[in-house]
């Protein structure tokens, strides 16, 4: 995925998140936003069908499994390259997936 489309995915992930907690209309978080509702709806199932289609298993690797520190429960996400995303306990999944597609374009 290019960066420029990484870019555009990762900008409606953070409005669908931001319409959806928002909890008002789709109506009147367009007009405010100066979006299009169909374009909204449109990006709206492009990403869920998108999330449905891209699950990850993710597998505990014997011997590498670590307690945390006493009360914290994060997880380490561990990127390409050596990088890692430290996820608290009440992380929002959608802020996840939009830093994940800058940071991780194509995975």
């Amino acid at each position: 995925m290019s960066r420029r489309r990484a870019e555009e995915w990762a900008k409606w992930r953070g409005l669908v998140s931001e319409q959806s907690q928002g909890g008002g209309s789709v109506a009147t978080f367009c007009r405010e936003h100066s979006l299009r509702e169909w374009q909204f709806y449109e990006w709206k199932k492009r990403l869920r069908n998108a999330e449905a289609a891209q699950f990850v298993e993710v597998r505990p690797v014997e011997g590498l499994v670590q307690s945390s520190a006493a009360g914290n429960d994060a997880i380490e996400v561990r990127l390409a390259g050596g990088r890692s995303v430290m996820v608290e306990p009440g992380f929002d999944a959608s802020h996840l997936r939009a830093l994940l597609s800058v940071l991780e374009p194509g995975a």
